[in-house]
């Protein structure tokens, strides 16, 4: 049996990740009703509109679901009442301390992974108790490390570091990168932006659509003297480019930044003044399809890829 899909009680060894903008209850069901994990991401979400989506979640699907939080974001007490009110699963924590609620939530039977960028963060993973690990490399969409290792580089070395179950995440699109990432030393695969554009995605169709036209170096790593994002490159991340290349301090680079840019760009549609976040396998996303085609296409190529492996086709 496969650990993730063993800790999780999934079909397959494929987590939605939460993404901003784009992981509503539509997503998040329809990934774990095609066999993975689907996770609500409560990076775009106040606590009242959150608790809406775990309402129509599980009215949606009986397979298991998650809930993705970013430990940075306010309002922490009142979104984890409501994960435990509901008998939420699973959750996914990222982007601050996994001591802070992992104890917590497991003695309420809930399942955590946390998610890192380096092997030094894995070791504290472990040390914190938490049950898997997700190590995201630097082809990620949105936050991203400061390391800047790309996932090839990455999951090995967290392999290395601790023996807890791994998913590895950044640049995971097709199955046949969800069997090198297996090979590497990863037990599945989180996956980001091959869902951001699916039809369930709750993202505007017109960031579904300039994704879906995106070639090789549409994306770059911004921000990184504030927390490290990858964005489209539009007007707004020239304007972000300038002003880093300029000088400009951490508070100039937030008042650039303002609110709401993600919600203006992913989730309202504008283009050229939005924040846009997505992953560097945007290039090979061509189509808007539904989950259960991206998931069968997946698991599919998977499988077609594996049985190459075993025919000698590699051998030398």
């Amino acid at each position: 049996m496969n650990r993730i899909c063993d800790l999780f009680k999934i079909k397959y060894p494929v987590i939605q990740g939460g993404m901003v903008w784009c992981a509503g209850w539509k997503l998040a069901s329809a990934v774990s009703n095609a066999g993975g994990l689907g996770l609500l991401g409560t990076g775009s979400m106040h606590p009242e509109t959150l608790e809406e989506h775990v309402i129509k979640t599980k009215a949606a699907t009986v397979k298991p679901f998650g809930v993705n939080i970013p430990l940075f974001y306010p309002e922490q007490e009142r979104i984890m009442d409501i994960i435990v009110k509901h008998k939420v699963p699973v959750v996914f924590t990222s982007a601050g301390s996994p001591k802070k609620w992992t104890t917590w939530l497991k003695d309420r039977g809930i399942s955590v992974a946390h998610v890192v960028s380096s092997s030094f963060f894995a070791k504290k993973c472990e040390d914190a108790g938490v049950d898997a690990i997700v190590a995201e490399g630097f082809e990620a969409g949105g936050h991203n490390g400061r390391e800047e290792t790309t996932t090839l580089s990455l999951i090995p070395s967290v392999r290395k570091a601790t023996n807890l179950p791994l998913m590895a995440a950044g640049g995971i699109g097709s199955g046949e990168a969800m069997l090198a990432a297996l090979a590497l030393g990863a037990d599945g695969v989180q996956i980001g932006s091959a869902f951001a554009v699916t039809e369930e995605s709750s993202a505007h169709p017109e960031f579904k659509k300039l994704v879906t036209s995106l070639g090789e170096g549409g994306t770059k790593l911004a921000l990184k003297q504030l927390a490290p994002v990858r964005l489209i490159k539009n007007a707004f991340f020239e304007q972000v480019d300038a002003a880093e290349k300029a000088g400009k301090s951490p508070e100039e680079l937030m008042a650039l930044l303002g609110r709401r840019r993600a919600k203006k760009g992913m989730f309202e549609g504008d283009m050229e003044e939005g924040e846009l976040e997505i992953g560097q396998v945007s290039a090979q996303l061509n189509e808007i399809l539904p989950v259960s085609v991206v998931m069968d296409n997946l698991i599919t190529a998977y499988h077609a890829a594996l049985k190459e492996t075993e025919s000698g086709k590699y051998q030398f």
